[in-house]
C-alpha cells in the first residue's frame, strides 16, 4: 500500500476550535441551555470528622424560590451496585452522598438546596443549620498511621548500601497541590423517565456514564454524558465526583433539570488533589558515581474511606542502572477527601526526589550533573529486563546542554552574582510511562467529499479536536476544512480517560484505523468500477490527496471521492476504527524522556526566587502538531514552576479546614513568573508503541521542571532545600 501524503500531520496548524473559544461560542458544562433548569447549591460539612446530630432546614425552605433541601434524613437510598467497569480509581469503596449521617472530612457534601434561582439556592444554603457530634480529625501526614506497604526489590539494597563507599540518607517532602483549572466543575442533570442525561465537566465521559449507572442502578445505555469542551482539568476530571451524583439525585427528586456549579472554595475538598508525600531516599555509589543501591520509603496521604495510589515507584526502578533497589510505598489514611491524579502523577513527585538526590550526589563527588547521569545510563529496563522501545536521554542531554549554554554554569555554588541577585543553573532528567488503552472511532465519508469522525474523547486543552482532525485528514486524503471531528458524548464509540498522556496514542490510532478502512473501501470501489479512471489498477498503488484518488505513479489518472460515490449511488462510506491497546505481554519497555534545564536568580538578602529561563528537550516520539506540542510544553513548564516555588495547600489540623482555598492565597504562576520558556523535540517516532509512533507528551513536559529549579537554586545559593515549594523562608 502506497503511503498516504502527510500534509496536516507535523504542520504547525492553529486549533480548529480556536474561533469558537475566543468568540464565546464553545459551550462548557454550566453554559448549556437546558430548558427549565433549577439551581442547586451544596451545603458542606464544617467539621473534619463526626456525625450529624441534626439538620434544621426550616429557614431555608421559608425563603422565596427554595423548593427543596435534600440530606441524609430525606434522601432516597441509592443502590451503588457493584460495577467492575466503574471509573473509581481506588479500592472500590466510595463516598455515598446523603446515605448516612457520617462526616468523613471537612467540606463533605451533607445537603443540597434546590431553588428556582442561583441566588435563592445560595441564600438558602447559608440558612441550613447543622449540629454535629464532632470528633478530632486526623489530617497530618506525619502523624497518621500508614497502611501495609506496596514493595519492590531487586538485589540486596541494604547490603549494597553498607558496602558502598559513598552513602547519602535524604528525606524530601512535597506539599499537597490542587488543580485549579479555569473552568469550575459543573453538572447539569436531566431525567426523562428512567433515562439520565448529564452535561458535565469531565475528562472521561464513559467513566462518568459508568459511575452514574452504578450509583443509580440503571443500565449503561440509560445514561448519556455530554462534555464537548473542558476548560482545563489537569486530572481533576478523571472521575465522577460526588457533586455529579448530587445533581442527578436532585434532578430525579424534583423531576426537573438541575444545574450545580461548585465554587472555587468547594473544589479544594470536592474534586481531589495531588497528595502530599514524605519521601526518604538512601543512596549508595562508588567514588566515580556509579550507583550501587537505592532504598526508597514513601508515605502519601489518602482518604479514610478510599485508598488512592499512583505510579510513584516506576521511575525509581528503571531510570538509572543499579543492581540493588528496594522500595516501600505506604498510603496514610486521613480524614480528607480522596486524592486524584494531577499532571505528571507519581512521576513528578518521584522525579523531584530522585533528580534532586542525583544532583546532591554530583555535588558531593565533584562530578558534573550531566556526566553523573551518563555514567548511570542503563542499557535496558532493569525492572523488567526488557529493551527500551526508544531511549534517547543522552541526545536530550547533549542537545539541551548545547542550546542552554551549560558550559556557562559554575560548578561552585554561590559563585555567580549580578548585583543583589545570585544566579544559578540546574538540570534534571524526566521520564513518563507511555500509556495506551483500547479505543474506537467511527468514520463516515459522505458523498459530498466531507468526513465526520466521532469518538467519546475529551479535550481539556491539549487540542484533541485539532490533532485528531490532522490524523483523519491525512489518512483520508482530505483537507482539514473538509473533516469534522466530534467528541465529548458517551453516544460516540468508547475511548479511555483523557489523561495519562494516552489520548493521541489511543484515540489517534483508532481514528487512523477507521480512516484507513474508509479510504481502502473507496479505493476498492474505484478499482472495481468499470466507469472509474482507476478501474483495473492495483489498489496498493492508489493514494488520495485533496479528496482525489489517483495512481501514485500517474497522478493524472484518478477521480474525486465525490464523483466516485455519486456515480455509485452511495450516500456515504463508513467504518469503525479500533485500537487494541498494548500487547498482553510487552516486548519492550515504553517510556518518554526529557532533559530540563533551568536558570534562576535568588535575591541574596530576601531569598526571593525568580525564574530566568527554562529549556526542555523531549524524546516523545512523533510530534503530530508542533504548535500544540509547544502549548503543552509551555503549560507543563508553568505547572512545574508552580510545583517548585508556589503551590501549597495549607490545612488547619484542628478541624481539617483548608486555609487557602482560593486563588488569592493558593499561589499559581502568572505571566511575570515565566519569562523565557523553550521546548525542543527530538525528531523521530516509536513504531513499537502504536501505529502513529507517538508517545505521551502532556505529563512529560512537567516532570523534571521542579528538580531542575531546585538544583538551580542550590547552584545559586549553596543551600539545599528538600521541601516543595521552595519558599523565601527556607533560603534565609
Amino acid at each position: 500500500m502506497s503511503p498516504q501524503p502527510q500534509a496536516a500531520v507535523g504542520a504547525p496548524l492553529s486549533r480548529v476550535d480556536g474561533r469558537l473559544k475566543v468568540t464565546g461560542k464553545a459551550l462548557y458544562a454550566a453554559e448549556h441551555d437546558v430548558k427549565g433548569a433549577l439551581h442547586a447549591v451544596i451545603v458542606d460539612a464544617s467539621v473534619g470528622r463526626g456525625r450529624i446530630a441534626s439538620i434544621d432546614t426550616r429557614a431555608a425552605l421559608a425563603q422565596p424560590g427554595v423548593l427543596k433541601v435534600i440530606h441524609h434524613g430525606n434522601a432516597p437510598k441509592l443502590p451503588y451496585r457493584d460495577n467492575p467497569a466503574s471509573n473509581n480509581p481506588t479500592d472500590g469503596r466510595r463516598l455515598r452522598v446523603f446515605q448516612d449521617d457520617h462526616v468523613l472530612f471537612h467540606g463533605q457534601p451533607i445537603a443540597v438546596v434546590v431553588a428556582a434561582t442561583l441566588e435563592a439556592a445560595q441564600h438558602g444554603a447559608s440558612l441550613v443549620k447543622v449540629e454535629y457530634d464532632e470528633r478530632k480529625p486526623s489530617t497530618d501526614l506525619e502523624k497518621g498511621k500508614a497502611d501495609k506497604p506496596t514493595t519492590y526489590a531487586r538485589g540486596n539494597a541494604e547490603a549494597g548500601l553498607r558496602n558502598a563507599p559513598v552513602r547519602m540518607d535524604l528525606t524530601y517532602r512535597t506539599a499537597r497541590n490542587h488543580h485549579n483549572a479555569m473552568e469550575l466543575h459543573a453538572t447539569i442533570a436531566r431525567w426523562d423517565g428512567n433515562k439520565l442525561t448529564v452535561w458535565d465537566k469531565t475528562q472521561w465521559v464513559v467513566g462518568t456514564q459508568t459511575e452514574l449507572s452504578t450509583v443509580f442502578g440503571v443500565p449503561m445505555d440509560s445514561v448519556r454524558v455530554i462534555s464537548p469542551f473542558v476548560g482545563g482539568g489537569f486530572g481533576s476530571g478523571l472521575r465522577c465526583w460526588p457533586h455529579v451524583v448530587v445533581a442527578a439525585l436532585a434532578a430525579r427528586e424534583l423531576k426537573r433539570p438541575v444545574k450545580l456549579v461548585l465554587n472555587r472554595r468547594q473544589q479544594y475538598f470536592g474534586t481531589g488533589f495531588r497528595p502530599a508525600y514524605e519521601y526518604r531516599l538512601r543512596l549508595g555509589s562508588d567514588r566515580r558515581g556509579r550507583l550501587a543501591a537505592m532504598v526508597q520509603e514513601l508515605d502519601a496521604e489518602t482518604s479514610s474511606y478510599e485508598k488512592f495510589t499512583e505510579n510513584v515507584m516506576y521511575a525509581g526502578q528503571m531510570m538509572y542502572s543499579m543492581p540493588n533497589v528496594s522500595q516501600a510505598y505506604r498510603t496514610v489514611p486521613l480524614d480528607v477527601n480522596t486524592p486524584i491524579y494531577m499532571r505528571g502523577p507519581g512521576f513528578a513527585t518521584a522525579s523531584y526526589v530522585i533528580e534532586s538526590a542525583m544532583d546532591e550526589l554530583a555535588a558531593k563527588l565533584g562530578i558534573d550533573p550531566i556526566e553523573l547521569r551518563r555514567r548511570n545510563e542503563p542499557s535496558e529496563d532493569e525492572s523488567t529486563n526488557l529493551p527500551f522501545s526508544t531511549r534517547r536521554l543522552r541526545e536530550c542531554y547533549t542537545t539541551g546542554a548545547r542550546e542552554f549554554g551549560w558550559t556557562q554554569r559554575s560548578a561552585k555554588p554561590r559563585s555567580r552574582r549580578e548585583g543583589d541577585w545570585l544566579i544559578g543553573m540546574g538540570m534534571a532528567a524526566g521520564v513518563y510511562d507511555t500509556a495506551r488503552m483500547p479505543a474506537q472511532a467511527h468514520v463516515r465519508l459522505d458523498a459530498d467529499g466531507t468526513a465526520v469522525v466521532d469518538a467519546a474523547a475529551s479535550d481539556m486543552g491539549p487540542g484533541t479536536y485539532t490533532s485528531q482532525t490532522q490524523v483523519a485528514a491525512d489518512a483520508l486524503g482530505l483537507t482539514m476544512r473538509t473533516v469534522a471531528f466530534r467528541l465529548g458524548d458517551s453516544l460516540f464509540p468508547p475511548t479511555p480517560p483523557h489523561g495519562g498522556s494516552m489520548t493521541m496514542a489511543s484515540v489517534g490510532s483508532a481514528v487512523l484505523d477507521g480512516c484507513n478502512r474508509v479510504r481502502q473501501q473507496a479505493i476498492k470501489l474505484a478499482v472495481e468500477d468499470r466507469e472509474s479512471p482507476l478501474y483495473g489498477a492495483e489498489a496498493r498503488d492508489v493514494i488520495v490527496r485533496g479528496g482525489r484518488l489517483h495512481l501514485n505513479s500517474e497522478p493524472a489518472r484518478g477521480e474525486t471521492y465525490q464523483r466516485l460515490l455519486t456515480r455509485n449511488k452511495r450516500s456515504h462510506v463508513e467504518a469503525l476504527g479500533s485500537f487494541a491497546g498494548p500487547a498482553a505481554k510487552e516486548r519492550h519497555s515504553f517510556y518518554a524522556y526529557n532533559a530540563t534545564f533551568a536558570e534562576v536568580a535568588v535575591d541574596a538578602a530576601l531569598g526571593l526566587v525568580r525564574i530566568r529561563r527554562v529549556l526542555g528537550v523531549y524524546d516523545a516520539g512523533r510530534i503530530i502538531s508542533p504548535k500544540l506540542a509547544d502549548s503543552q510544553a509551555i503549560g507543563g513548564m508553568v505547572g512545574g514552576i508552580g510545583h517548585a516555588l508556589l503551590e501549597h495547600t495549607v490545612t488547619d489540623h484542628r478541624d481539617g479546614r483548608i486555609v487557602n482555598a482560593n486563588l488569592a492565597d493558593y499561589l499559581v504562576p502568572v505571566n511575570a513568573d515565566v519569562p523565557d520558556l523553550k521546548a525542543i523535540y527530538l525528531d523521530g517516532e516509536d513504531p513499537n508503541a502504536d501505529p502513529l509512533g507517538v508517545k505521551g507528551l502532556a505529563e512529560l513536559v512537567m516532570i523534571g521542571v521542579a528538580p531542575a529549579i531546585a538544583n538551580a537554586v542550590f547552584n545559586a545559593t549553596g543551600r539545599r532545600v528538600r521541601e516543595l515549594p521552595i519558599t523565601a523562608e527556607a533560603l534565609l
